[in-house]
């Protein structure tokens, strides 16, 4: 009996560490199980979309792509697609988020069914951007392209209940928002939702809180804040212009839940700031950054830290403006300098104007000559006179002038008054005393007759001289014998 007991006890205890056997790696492959599980759970969803509006030039595609990092100077169209790198880095787990950009134009606000339908609703984010440099454009934009989606929000198949859960989950989010610790954190590790968030005292919303609830996210985000300093010494911006802007897309921002944020592609300001919001708001990454409103061009106030009483520390500042002013009151939009642009002159072809001129001289009546215009008391002149003229043409013809050649009209004015001269001065040395004076000599041939009247004698070289000295002194001197008046009548 003895060795039959053994046999039994050692076949027991055989099937007892089989059995420990079992359970062992049924615990260890429970575990790995486990493990998987909840690696698969924790992993960054895909399928998150961030839907961009904003008016055409302002800096919507650029935005973007700065965030993904490449260089974007094309300007998009139609409904354009871009992507965000998202990496954990805990776990070492990356994903990409959808990024739609629509166009700026109402006319294709209809591609937004290819980007948001009811089943991807839920996972989506709304931006609308807003152009600092333009700020007198804000509001309007701001109002349309939220118009847009919430018209497109309401076309879409979601039931009620879906709606008002999506809805609830806004209000919750916005009421339990809480600073964030100052410490920042090595890495941007997910958030993990801690004990004493449950028990959070929730705050009742403001009269001017989310009464328009899209059921998504909503940030507002400015661009080209570096035009501020542009704004101020082209339009005489002060400050009490900013702080009434900010106020008013403040007000703007609590309606819809959304957060609000000033950025410079330029100046790559709060740049790496909208992208970890961005990130936190889609896939709960932790978020440490307090609201920044110190800075009138880096303004960073995240949904749910806003309230009317915040808003209205701005108010102490407008002095020439109530708070409750229309904005496109105050902030008007500057007038166009429209630049003159002068007519361009196109010249006609040369020989088609000369050919207008000769046409318009021809149709003109024919011009009177001097002669038959002047007065008789000016028909005794000086100048000789073709023989076709009457009068004392005929006693001028006798005179030493008369063989004076007519000097050329298309000579120059020195070579011909110089000409006329000498040959006047060489008529006078050539004439016969007692000789009537000619014409042609005027008052100086007068003159020397006069002296030769009185003395009773010839006039000499030395009287000639006398006279070329004189002449010379005078400014008339080399004008030509045309204009020297000839003797009258009573002096021949």
């Amino acid at each position: 009996m003895a060795p039959v007991l053994e046999k039994q006890l050692s076949g027991a205890a055989g099937a007892g560490d089989n059995n420990n056997e079992e359970e062992e790696g049924q615990n260890l492959w429970t575990s790995i199980l486990s493990e998987v599980s909840t690696t698969s759970s924790s992993k960054l969803p895909s399928g998150k979309n961030i839907l961009i509006f904003g008016e055409d030039g302002s800096g919507k595609t650029a935005l973007m792509a700065k965030l993904q990092g490449v260089d974007h100077n094309k300007r998009g169209r139609g409904l354009e697609y871009l992507y965000l790198n998202v990496h954990d880095e805990d776990r070492d787990d990356p994903t990409r988020c959808n990024v739609w950009i629509l166009d700026g134009d109402l006319y294709h606000k209809g591609l937004l069914k290819f980007a948001v339908s009811a089943r991807s609703l839920p996972d989506c984010l709304a931006v609308f951007v807003a152009d600092m440099s333009r700020p007198w454009t804000i509001m309007e934009s701001l109002k349309k392209w939220a118009s847009v989606l919430r018209d497109h929000v309401d076309k879409l198949k979601i039931s009620p209940e879906d709606m008002r859960e999506m809805e609830q989950k806004m209000v919750k989010g916005f009421q339990e928002y809480t600073e964030p610790e100052d410490a920042p954190p090595s890495s941007p590790q997910r958030r993990a939702p801690t004990a004493g968030e449950d028990e959070a005292v929730v705050l009742p919303l403001g009269d001017n809180t989310l009464t328009h609830n899209l059921g998504i996210p909503v940030l507002i985000v400015c661009t080209k804040c570096d035009a501020v300093s542009v704004l101020e010494k082209e339009h005489d911006y002060r400050e009490e212009h900013f702080d009434f802007i900010q106020s008013h897309i403040r007000q703007f921002c609590l309606q819809y839940g959304a957060g609000l944020i000033y950025t410079s592609v330029k100046e790559e300001k709060n740049m790496d700031l909208l992208y970890k919001y961005l990130v936190h708001k889609m896939y709960e990454f932790q978020f440490t950054t307090p609201a920044l409103v110190v800075e009138k061009d880096a303004v960073f106030i995240p949904s749910g830290w806003d309230n009317e009483k915040k808003i209205g520390i701005l108010h102490e500042n407008l002095s020439t403006v109530r708070p409750e002013a229309p904005f496109e009151d105050f902030i008007t939009k500057p007038p166009v300098r429209k630049l003159v642009h002068e007519k361009e002159i196109n010249a006609e072809d040369e020989q088609v104007f000369l050919m207008k001129q000769q046409s318009l001289l021809s149709k003109q009546p024919a011009t009177p000559t001097r002669g038959a215009t002047e007065s008789p008391g000016r028909t005794a002149s000086g100048s000789p006179r073709p023989a076709g003229r009457t009068g004392q043409s005929n006693a001028t013809s006798a005179s030493p002038m008369a063989a004076v050649k007519k000097p050329d009209p298309n000579m120059k004015a020195g070579a011909a008054n110089e000409g006329v001269l000498a040959n006047f001065f060489n008529s006078l040395l050539s004439k016969k005393t007692g000789a009537p004076g000619s014409p042609g000599s005027g008052a100086v041939g007068a003159g020397v007759q006069g002296s030769a009247k009185k003395t009773g004698q010839k006039p000499g070289l030395t009287d000639v001289q006398a006279e070329l000295d004189r002449m010379t002194r005078k400014q008339d001197s080399m004008v030509s014998t045309n204009n020297i008046p000839a003797p009258t009548e009573n002096e021949a």
